[in-house]
Parts: C-alpha cells; sequence; structure tokens
C-alpha cells in the first residue's frame, strides 16, 4: 500500500533598500564590504524585483563568473573551496529562481574588475544581477564572502560573508542560497532541508537521510531488521519510524543529532504510519483492533493513545495539516481506499477523493491548500496526483513509467518526492509539484522508498 506523510511562488515586490544584511548565522556570518565600483546604496532610492509565478522560467539570468584564485588555497582548502562553488550553483539553479550564465557563457566578455565598467558587458548577454563570490582561509577556516549585486543600479543587494571549518562547505553554501532565495521571494529557501527515507542497500530495511538534492546520503538505524515509514516531527529535531526488531510492528522515534532510539508505542499487535503533529506534541498513527485497523493518537511520550477513527473498513495513513486542526487518512469504509479529512478530535469526517477506486498516502502542502496522494492507474501501478481542497480538482502529475507512490512536499510546496519504479527498482525521486515536469533520481543504490521532506530548519 502506497504510504505517504505530511508535509506556494507568488508576484513578489520587494524593496532591496529594506532588506540590509541578515544576523550572523552557524556558519558564523557577517556582512561583506561593497564590491569595488559598486557605491553605497543610495537613502530613499527603490528598486523593484518583480519574479512572475513560479513555474514561469527563466526568471532572473544571473551572471556568476569562476571563483578567484581557488587553485591557489592549499589542498584541502582548495577542495573545500571547489565544492563550496559547485554547491552554490547547483542551489541557485535548482530554486527554479534564475537562469545561470556561468565562466563558459561569460568567456565572450572581457572584464576589467570594475563593476561601473563591466555592468554593461554582463547586461549585454541578458543578466539582470551579478553574483560575486570570493573564497579565502583563515587559519583552518574556510570563508565565502558573496555578494548579489542589481547590475541597472550597481547596487549590492544582498552581501554575505560565512566562515566554518572545510567539512561544513555545502552547509555554507545551502545557507547562502537560501538567504538569496529569502530576499528575492520573501520565502525560505529549502538547500537546507533533508529527506529521511527507507533503503535496503546495507542488506535490510533501515531509514536513512539525505540532503534536499540528494547528496550525502547517510544510515539513520542500524536495527538489522525491518525499519519504515520515516516522518519527520515539525522541528526537525526527531523522526518517528516503525520497526519490526523488537517483535511486531511498533513505533520508535529517533533523535537525528545524537541518533539515540527510543520506544513510543509497542504494545499492541500492529502500530504503523506514525504523523507527527506540526507542534510535535503528538503522533498520530494507525492501530489493529483484530481484523480491522483505525487512527489513534498518542502524547510524544507515547502516553494518552486515543482512538480518532471508528469505521468497518480499514483506516490508514494519517497525515497531520499544516494548522493541527485536521488529520487526512486512507480508508475503505466506502468500499474502496480514498482520502479522508476528519478534525483533530475524530469528528466531521469527509471524504475527498471521488476520482478512481484506489487514493491512499495523502501528504499535504505547507499552506494546507493541497493533498497530494497515490492513485492507481492500472493494477500494481499508482501515479501522482494533486487535489486542490477548494475545489476538490484533483491533477495528475505522473503518467506511464512505472508505479508512483509515497509523495511528500518540500516545506515550500513546490517540489515532491516520492518513490517510484520508473528506473526499474525503486528510487526515490523529485518532481515540480505545479506541473509535474523536471523530474530528478535522488538515490541509485538498492531499493528506496517512503521519503519524507523535512520541515525548514529551525
Amino acid at each position: 500500500m502506497p504510504r505517504a506523510l505530511p508535509w506556494p511562488a507568488v508576484v513578489c515586490a520587494v524593496s532591496l533598500l529594506t532588506a540590509g544584511i541578515v544576523a550572523a548565522q552557524d556558519p558564523a556570518a557577517t556582512p561583506a564590504p561593497p564590491p569595488a565600483g559598486a557605491g553605497a546604496q543610495q537613502p530613499g532610492r527603490d528598486i523593484t524585483v518583480v519574479l512572475p509565478e513560479a513555474n514561469q522560467l527563466p526568471i532572473i539570468q544571473l551572471a556568476f563568473p569562476a571563483v578567484p584564485n581557488l587553485s591557489s588555497l592549499p589542498g584541502p582548502a582548495a577542495n573545500a573551496g571547489r565544492e563550496l562553488d559547485r554547491t552554490l550553483r547547483s542551489d541557485l539553479d535548482r530554486t527554479g529562481i534564475f537562469e545561470i550564465l556561468g565562466p563558459e557563457e561569460l568567456a565572450v566578455l572581457t572584464v576589467s574588475g570594475d563593476l561601473e565598467r563591466d555592468a554593461d558587458q554582463y547586461r549585454s548577454l541578458g543578466a539582470a544581477m551579478l553574483l560575486q563570490s570570493e573564497v579565502k582561509l583563515e587559519g583552518d577556516k574556510v570563508v565565502l564572502e558573496g555578494r548579489l549585486i542589481d547590475l541597472a543600479s550597481r547596487q549590492t543587494i544582498v552581501g554575505k560573508r560565512y566562515r566554518g571549518t572545510y567539512d561544513l562547505a555545502r552547509r555554507i553554501a545551502h545557507t547562502f542560497a537560501d538567504e538569496i532565495v529569502l530576499f528575492l521571494t520573501s520565502r525560505r529557501g529549502i538547500a537546507l532541508t533533508s529527506i529521511a527515507f527507507v533503503s535496503d542497500r546495507d542488506g535490510s530495511k533501515e531509514i536513512y537521510l539525505m540532503d534536499y538534492d540528494g547528496q550525502d546520503q547517510r544510515r539513520a538505524t542500524g536495527h538489522k531488521s525491518i525499519s519504515m515509514s520515516p516522518a519527520w516531527s515539525g522541528s526537525g529535531e526527531t523522526i518517528a519510524y516503525v520497526s519490526f526488531f523488537g517483535g511486531g510492528p511498533a513505533l520508535y522515534l529517533a533523535d537525528v543529532a545524537t541518533g539515540r532510539k527510543s520506544p513510543l508505542v509497542t504494545e499492541g499487535s500492529l502500530n504503523a504510519s506514525p504523523a507527527f503533529s506540526p507542534d510535535g506534541r503528538q503522533v498520530a498513527f494507525a492501530r489493529a483492533l483484530g481484523a480491522n485497523i483505525e487512527i489513534f493518537v498518542c502524547n510524544r511520550d507515547g502516553s494518552g493513545v486515543r482512538r480518532l477513527s471508528n469505521s468497518p473498513g480499514i483506516d490508514t495513513n494519517p497525515a497531520w495539516s499544516p494548522s493541527g486542526q485536521e488529520v487526512a487518512f486512507t480508508s475503505s469504509r466506502a468500499g474502496t481506499p480514498q482520502i479522508y479529512v476528519m478534525d483533530v478530535e475524530g469528528s466531521n469526517v469527509r471524504r475527498v477523493t471521488f476520482e478512481g477506486d484506489y487514493n491512499d498516502g495523502a501528504a499535504w502542502s505547507a499552506d494546507g491548500t493541497r493533498i497530494a496522494y497515490a492513485t492507481r492507474a492500472e493494477r500494481n501501478r499508482f501515479d501522482l496526483a494533486v487535489l486542490d481542497l477548494v475545489t476538490l480538482a484533483s491533477q495528475k502529475l505522473t503518467s506511464g513509467l512505472g508505479s508512483n507512490e509515497s509523495p511528500s512536499f518540500s516545506p515550500d510546496g513546490r517540489r515532491i518526492a516520492f518513490s517510484s519504479t520508473r528506473a526499474g527498482s525503486s528510487q526515490i525521486f523529485v518532481l515540480d509539484a505545479r506541473t509535474g515536469g523536471t523530474i530528478e533520481q535522488l538515490t541509485f543504490q538498492g531499493s528506496n522508498s517512503a521519503p519524507d521532506w523535512s520541515p525548514y530548519v529551525k
């Protein structure tokens, strides 16, 4: 049965003069000095950047020259600098905000280093903005100084300085990319988010984590049994999951930072498909009552178990709404599996899917207006669909290739992670949540399934 867990691009006008420089972060961030020739921002002068809908691409042509003098750094620092540069370019490309003009495209220009003279050259290629970056070495720390410049005004609109150990190179790049996205769209970027998933690459099904772009895949559990159905807490600090290592399927918690595991709900013959409430205080889950399965909820420490659903059909796969006031779930009470929504106390149950004879695995968008789910297209093959909760109109996002299941929205609502057999074995992919386009495969080793996208980093 497909499994999904819980977990918008607007016309946005921003005054560049209201942004300033964001306070220091971890890794340490301080304002970068203005680039040569850029001059200071002029008081009282507004520059407005208007971004169209996210699926109307390309949006901004960005000149992003090569990082100067990387080869002059000592080996480990140069490697960290190259990784930082490579990651930053990839992050910005993935935002869908930019069409990047990199070193190859910019090779036709003869630039002097004086922005006042060079800006028109960059603009001759269609660039509206310039990203200047410099990587330095301070002791055993790598430093990134980055400036996003509006080429029409020659003004620095985002300037940041980050410092960290070599192993933080990717995190530094992710942080700067997210700062740029936040400034331009008033919405946080997702470069610092992660995806939890199930993989059998090491011989048994375990919970794994990876960065949002598929990098740094690492194991989070090591029970050498069957572990499945990972679900992030709202803070991103904890993952609830199902494991058979103690016998029957029971619920456990894993602390992401320390790796510490603790039992959540172990009583009963079957406890499955956990889902954290947005505030992290409660967990909804499915529990067997004889031959039937119903939705229950408990406190974060496993106490206070109470029943939410009550029907002769099988009720499973709960997904908590972002508001914390509703729970979506799958039920066969009408004869076939369909998506239903109920209030958090179990009342006001209503069916929301009506097309198709098998719909399962609800995943809420972060704004609570859409639900993604898997819908059966033919025997043993599912496609992804998105339901508008206002109109109850649904839109298919996949068709024809493999079985596509277990959708999970990114926290900005623009992407959906899912598992699919389109590549032969089950693997994790990401696609555009509005159009279904730009499908990217993230995993390649073993069989991988049940992705759950983390919330924003707190």
